[in-house]
């Protein structure tokens, strides 16, 4: 029994000092960009990680987008509803599913590829080689890659959202028949700027501030071998997926949940 405390203690302590490490780390790198002469770098990682990402996100949109509007457009028609479906796609992708399902997915591609070529760098000792010539590897490799991630996936959901209505459109309006001035002025007359478009954008920050931290860290912290950094990829995207399931469900209770 003893034996199994100390275990567990033991644990406890190295993942509460992994927190530590990542949250120091974090600190460090956010302070990193922007500065005069970083702002290549920036841009080179915004295309990497934001513009190489944008295929995924719009295929993704329309699909989803499509499937939502066919089965709220089936259910509704029971009703003699069918103008709401233009309302309903709205609210369901601007307050949930846009943010999460880009989280998912930005975790599965960007931070994924993070996790990857930081890992490799440390295990070809391209890190170690930058500290030796003075070089600071959280400003030059790190903290590029932080704003370049907190940048981009707002930007991403926000097209994931555009394209996703318009794939609901295009099934409920063209090929369902449904009314499109039902359809889009449903849309106008009940969206909120804030409460729909403006929660939801900060749900994108938050979610984009945590994948990209897990992303980075785990590459930062991974061992330098094969095996270790096809590990440190694999928890970079069951961590980052996981902490958006959790950190939604949590947002939405503090922006939507009634407490008596």
């Amino acid at each position: 029994m003893t034996d199994l405390l100390q275990r567990i203690g033991a644990r406890t302590l190295e993942r509460l000092a992994k927190v530590g490490q990542a949250s120091v780390m974090w600190a460090l790198a956010i302070w990193g960009l922007p500065r005069r002469g970083d702002f290549a770098l920036l841009v080179r990682q915004i295309y990497s990680i934001g513009v190489l990402s944008l295929i995924i996100i719009v295929l993704s949109a329309f699909s989803i987008g499509s499937v939502i509007a066919l089965q709220f457009y089936t259910q509704l028609a029971r009703f003699g509803a069918e103008d709401a479906v233009g309302l309903g796609l709205a609210l369901v992708l601007l307050r949930e599913l846009g943010p999460v399902v880009t989280g998912l997915l930005f975790a599965g591609r960007a931070g994924s590829a993070i996790t990857a070529e930081i890992g490799l760098m440390k295990s070809t000792e391209q890190l170690s080689s930058m500290e030796m010539m003075g070089v600071d590897p959280l400003r030059r490799i790190v903290a590029p890659r932080l704003w370049a991630g907190i940048i981009s996936m707002p930007l991403l959901t926000a097209i994931f959202n555009v394209v996703a209505i318009y794939g609901g459109a295009v099934v409920a309006v063209q090929w369902l028949g449904s009314d499109p001035g039902g359809f889009w002025s449903g849309m106008q007359d009940a969206v909120e700027v804030w409460d729909d478009l403006g929660k939801g954008t900060v749900k994108s920050i938050v979610f984009a501030v945590f994948v990209t931290w897990i992303a980075v860290f785990q590459g930062y912290d991974t061992e330098p071998t094969a095996e270790g950094i096809g590990r440190a990829t694999t928890r970079t995207v069951v961590l980052s997926s996981v902490m958006v399931l959790a950190l939604d469900f949590a947002l939405t209770l503090g922006m939507y949940g009634e407490f008596k």
